[in-house]
C-alpha cells in the first residue's frame, strides 16, 4: 500500500487558513483566566524578514502557543516599528515614497509571518506611522512639556552628514551612526530633549526589581549607562570674572583630595572657553585644538587607553580652601555634557590626571598617604588612589579620607562654596531629528507668544504624505508652506510650526502598551486593558536594545504611570527578558555584502515553515548564537518525515486518544510500561524546558527519543487494546509536545487522528510520577573497581538482593576465580562493587 506523502505546502496553508477564518488567536482582557502577554521586539518593516526574525518569533511564538495549552488567555501581538531613516533612505535610492515603500514592505512581511503560522492576535496590529498611532504620541509629548519633562536648548550634537540629522549619544558607536557608519561630527544646534535625568534614580533604583528576570549583563550595561556617581560639588571662582560669570563649578567623588588640585580641566566644548582665552596670546592655537577635539570620538575620548591631549587657556581659577592659583586647561578626555564640563585635576591620586600633569610639567600634590607614612611627589611612578589618611590638607590633617569626603563636604556647603550632591552619567534624550519620514513634533513658533505647543484637540499634527523627499536626505517640511504656516494655538495669530520629527525610539517606547487597545479612538489606553495585562510576562529580542530601547521604554512607563495612564504601582514594562542568540552563517554575521544571507522564503519553499521553526529553535539554546547549516535543517526535515510516516505506518493500531491517556491497567506488558513511562519522562523534560528554562533545543531532542522509542516499541506490542492505548497515547503526546514548535503538521495529524477540535486547544499533558518508576534497573558489575558486567535487578530491590545478583553473575564469577572476598559495596540502584584478593 502506498502511503500519503508529506506535503508541507498544502498542509501549512490548510491551517493557516483556517486559523485565520476562525480567528483562532484573539483574545480579550475580560476573561476569567489568568493572563500571559507574550511580545517579540516588533520589526522595522524592511521588506522581508530574515533568519534572526525567525528566530526571536518562533520562541515567542512557542511561548504563546504553549501557554494558551497550559490554560492561560495570551496576549501575543504584532506590528510595525515603520517611522525612522531607513525607510526614507531606501525609498529615496527607488524614488518613492517613505509611505509607498513602507506600506508596500508591511504588507510583504505581514505575508511572510503569516506563512510561518505564527500565532499572532492580527487584529492589534498597529503601525507607528499611522496618524492614529501618533498621535498619542504627541500628546504625551504636549504633556511631557507641561509637566516640565520637555525643553529646548542649544548645545553640541552628534551629526551625522550621511543622514542629515542629529544622533541621540547612545546611537553614535564607535564615532559612526549606528544606521549607516559615517563618521559622527558635532554640530552646535537648538534641539529637543526629554528630561529622562528626572528619572535617573528611579531607573537606576527600579533595576533591582529585575535581578534574576533579566539577563545579568542587560542589567549591568543598564547600570552602567546611568551611571550614578556620590560625591561634591565644589565652586572653583575665577581670577577675572567674565561677563558676571565668577567661577567654575566641578564635580568629584573625591572631595577629600581638594586640596591636592594643581590644575582644572575643561571640556574643549565649555562655553566659557572662547571668553577664557579672548585676550590670550595663544587663542588661535586653542582655538585649533577644540576645533580638532570637538570631532573626536566621544567614546575614545573617555577611554582610558586614548592618550589624554590637553592646552593651556592663559586663565586660572581660585582654589576654594587655599586661594592659591589654579591653572585652566582643555583636554579631549572632558566632554561638556558629563557633569558640568569641568574636572579638577589632582595628579597625585587620579592616574588619569598623573598622566596628564607628567605629559605637561604640572606639579603634583600629596594630600592622601598610607597611615604613619607621606609620600614622596618627586618620586612617585604612578597615582595613589588607595585609602588612607589626609595630608597637607590644612584642618583635615589625620582625618581617615574616606571620613573626609563627608567633612569636606559638609566645610563646602558651611562656606557657600559646594554641597554634597550626586551625578549621572545619564544625559537627556535629544529627540529632534532633521529628517521627514516621522511624527511630528507638535510645537509651534510664535513672535508673541514664543513657543506653545499645539492643542491636543488639534492632534494629530499630520505628517504630509503630498511631499517630495530630497535627494540628499534633507527633511522636505521646512520647504512645504501648507505645514509650516499655521495659526498660533494661544493668540490665533500667524505661527510656523516645528520641522523637526521624533527620533524612533520614542514610538518604540510606548508600542507595547497600545497592544492592549489597539483600536481604541478615544484614548491611547483603556485602563481595565493596562491593569489586566501589562507587564509584559515575556519580552523577547536581541541584546543589542539593551540600553536604547530598553531603557526608554522603562522611561516612558513610569512618565505614562505619572501622568495617570498606568496604575499608581506600575513600575516596569517587561517583566522577563530573553535575549535571542543570532543566526550566523560560516561562523558571521548575515549580510548581503558578504553574500552568506539564507532567505526564509527559500527555506519556507524547499523544507516548509515547520522544518524552519524547527531547526532555529533546536539548533542551539535560545540564547546563543548559532551557524547556520544545511545540514542540520535536512535533519530537522527528517525528523519531521520520520514522525508522519509512524503516523501513517501506525494508522490502522490508532485510537482517537489525548496525550497520556493510556493508564496502569493498560500498560500490563514490560514493553508497554517502557513506553509509558518514556511518554511520561518527555511531558515532565519538556514542560521543564519549555516553560521554566526556554531550552527549546533539549525539550525538542526529548521528543525526538520519544519517537524513537516509540519505532523500536511497535514490533514488540501486540494489537490488543490495551497496547493500542499505549501506542495511541505515546503518540498523541509526541503531536501535543510538538504542536507549539510545528503546529501545522500536528493540527493536520492531529485531525487525522480522529479529533474534532484542535491541538492547539488542547490542555498540556501532565506526568504521573508512578508512571515513571522503573521496572528493572541496570546495575553496574565491578570487580576490585574494574567494570566486568551489568545486571537487570528489580527496581525496589534491595541491597542483599543485588549482592546475590551480582555473585552469582557469570562474568563475575570468572573474575573471582582463585579469590577470595572481602568486601561487597552496593550502591542502591546503580552499582555492585565486589572486594577480592
Amino acid at each position: 500500500m502506498t502511503q500519503e506523502r508529506y506535503n508541507p505546502q498544502a498542509i501549512e496553508e490548510k491551517w493557516q487558513a483556517r486559523w485565520q477564518a476562525d480567528n483562532s488567536f484573539a483574545c480579550s482582557h475580560e476573561s476569567s483566566k489568568p493572563k500571559y502577554y507574550v511580545l517579540e521586539m516588533f520589526p522595522y518593516p524592511s521588506g522581508n524578514i530574515h533568519m534572526g526574525h525567525v528566530r526571536n518569533y518562533s520562541i515567542g511564538d512557542v511561548v504563546a502557543r504553549s501557554k494558551r495549552m497550559q490554560g492561560f488567555n495570551v496576549l501575543h501581538p504584532m506590528g510595525w516599528d515603520a517611522f525612522g531613516l531607513p525607510a526614507e533612505n531606501a525609498a529615496i535610492k527607488n524614488n518613492t515614497h517613505p509611505a509607498e515603500w513602507t506600506y508596500a514592505n508591511i504588507r510583504n512581511m505581514r505575508a511572510q509571518q503569516k506563512r510561518l503560522g505564527y500565532s499572532y492576535d492580527w487584529s492589534r496590529e498597529i503601525a507607528t506611522c499611522r496618524p492614529e498611532y501618533y498621535r498619542w504620541e504627541q500628546m504625551f509629548f504636549v504633556r511631557m512639556f507641561e509637566k516640565g519633562l520637555v525643553y529646548r536648548k542649544k548645545a553640541p550634537q552628534n551629526w551625522c552628514p550621511s543622514c542629515h540629522t542629529v544622533l541621540a549619544n547612545e546611537q553614535v558607536i564607535d564615532g559612526l551612526c549606528w544606521r549607516c557608519d559615517s563618521r559622527v561630527e558635532q554640530k552646535d544646534l537648538t534641539q529637543w530633549f526629554l528630561k529622562i535625568t528626572a528619572y535617573g534614580d528611579e531607573l537606576l533604583d527600579d533595576l533591582n526589581k529585575l535581578e534574576g528576570d533579566w539577563p545579568d549583563r542587560v542589567i549591568a550595561m543598564q547600570r552602567n549607562w546611568i551611571g550614578k556617581s556620590t560625591g561634591a560639588a565644589i565652586a572653583f571662582g575665577l581670577e577675572k570674572a567674565i561677563e558676571g560669570v565668577q567661577g567654575i563649578d566641578v564635580f568629584t567623588t573625591r572631595p577629600d583630595t581638594v586640596f591636592g588640585v594643581t590644575f582644572m580641566t575643561l571640556a574643549p566644548e565649555h562655553p566659557l572657553v572662547e571668553k577664557l582665552i579672548a585676550d590670550y596670546p595663544n587663542a588661535a592655537e586653542v582655538r585649533a585644538f577644540v576645533e580638532r577635539i570637538r570631532n573626536m570620538d566621544r567614546l575614545d575620548r573617555q577611554s582610558d587607553g586614548v592618550e589624554k591631549e590637553g592646552i593651556f587657556t592663559g586663565a586660572y581659577a581660585i582654589h576654594p580652601f587655599t586661594g592659591q592659583r589654579v591653572p585652566l586647561w582643555l583636554g579631549n578626555f572632558v566632554l561638556a555634557d558629563y557633569g558640568t564640563g569641568a574636572v579638577m585635576g589632582v595628579p597625585a591620586h587620579d592616574q588619569r590626571d598623573f598622566e596628564f600633569a607628567r605629559k605637561y610639567d604640572l606639579p603634583l600634590r600629596v594630600v592622601i598617604s598610607p597611615a604613619g607614612e607621606v609620600l614622596d611627589s618627586e618620586s612617585m611612578t604612578e597615582a595613589f588612589t588607595a585609602d588612607g589618611v589626609m595630608v597637607n590638607s590644612g584642618s583635615f590633617d589625620g582625618m581617615p579620607n574616606e571620613d573626609g569626603k563627608k567633612a569636606v563636604a559638609q566645610s563646602l556647603e558651611k562656606e557657600g562654596k559646594g554641597k554634597a550632591t550626586v551625578q549621572f552619567r545619564l544625559r537627556d534624550w535629544n529627540i529632534s531629528r532633521q529628517r521627514y519620514w516621522g511624527s511630528p513634533i507638535p510645537m509651534i513658533y510664535c513672535d508673541a507668544c514664543g513657543v506653545v505647543p499645539e492643542k491636543e484637540e488639534n492632534l494629530p499634527v499630520l505628517l504630509p504624505l503630498d511631499v517630495k523627499t530630497h535627494s540628499d536626505g534633507r527633511s522636505p517640511l521646512a520647504d512645504t508652506p501648507s505645514f509650516v504656516n499655521c495659526a498660533c494655538p494661544k493668540c490665533g495669530g500667524p505661527a510656523r510650526r516645528e520641522t523637526d520629527t521624533m527620533d524612533t525610539f520614542v514610538e518604540s517606547s510606548w508600542y507595547f502598551a497600545r497592544y492592549t487597545s489597539a483600536r481604541d479612538t478615544e484614548a491611547p489606553f483603556d485602563a481595565d486593558a493596562i491593569k489586566y495585562w501589562l507587564p509584559v510576562d515575556q519580552y523577547i529580542g536581541g541584546v543589542e536594545h539593551a540600553i536604547l530601547h530598553l531603557l526608554y521604554s522603562r522611561f516612558f512607563t513610569k512618565v505614562l504611570r505619572d501622568m495617570g495612564f498606568f496604575p499608581a504601582d506600575f513600575a516596569e514594562p517587561f517583566k522577563n527578558l530573553l535575549t535571542q542568540g543570532m543566526v550566523l552563517k560560516d561562523g558571521g554575521k548575515m549580510s548581503k555584502s558578504k553574500g552568506n544571507v539564507v532567505d526564509p522564503t527559500t527555506m519556507i519553499q524547499k523544507y516548509g515553515a515547520d522544518t524552519v521553526r524547527l531547526f532555529c529553535l533546536f539548533a542551539a539554546p535560545a540564547e546563543r548564537d548559532f551557524d547556520w547549516s544545511d545540514s542540520g535543517i535536512e535533519g530537522a526535515s527528517r525528523f519531521i518525515g520520520r514522525v508522519w510516516r509512524l503516523f501513517m505506518e501506525e494508522q490502522e493500531r490508532l485510537l482517537p486518544l489525548t496525550a497520556c491517556a493510556a493508564t496502569d491497567q493498560d500498560a500490563t506488558s514490560p514493553e508497554a510500561r517502557d513506553l509509558r513511562r518514556r511518554e511520561h519522562l518527555t511531558v515532565k523534560k519538556v514542560r521543564e524546558d519549555m516553560s521554566d528554562r526556554f531550552q527549546f533545543n533539549t525539550a525538542i531532542a526529548a521528543v525526538m527519543e520519544l519517537v524513537n522509542a516509540m519505532y523500536l516499541s511497535r514490533e514488540k506490542l501486540s494489537m490488543s487494546e490495551a497496547d493500542r492505548r499505549v501506542f495511541s497515547s505515546a503518540m498523541s503526546t509526541a503531536i501535543t509536545l510538538l504542536a507549539p514548535i510545528t503546529p501545522h503538521i500536528c493540527e493536520e495529524l492531529w485531525q487525522r487522528l480522529g479529533h474534532k477540535t484542535t491541538v492547539s486547544e488542547e490542555l498540556w499533558p501532565e506526568w504521573n510520577e508512578t508512571a515513571m518508576a522503573q521496572d528493572m534497573l541496570t546495575v553496574a558489575l565491578q570487580v576490585n573497581g574494574k567494570l566486568r558486567g551489568t545486571v537487570e535487578v528489580p527496581a525496589g530491590a534491595d541491597k542483599a538482593a543485588m549482592e546475590a545478583a551480582a555473585l552469582a553473575d557469570s562474568s563475575v564469577q570468572r573474575h573471582l576465580a582463585g579469590l577470595t572476598v572481602r568486601k561487597v559495596v552496593v550502591v542502591p540502584g546503580k552499582l555492585v562493587n565486589i572486594v577480592a584478593n
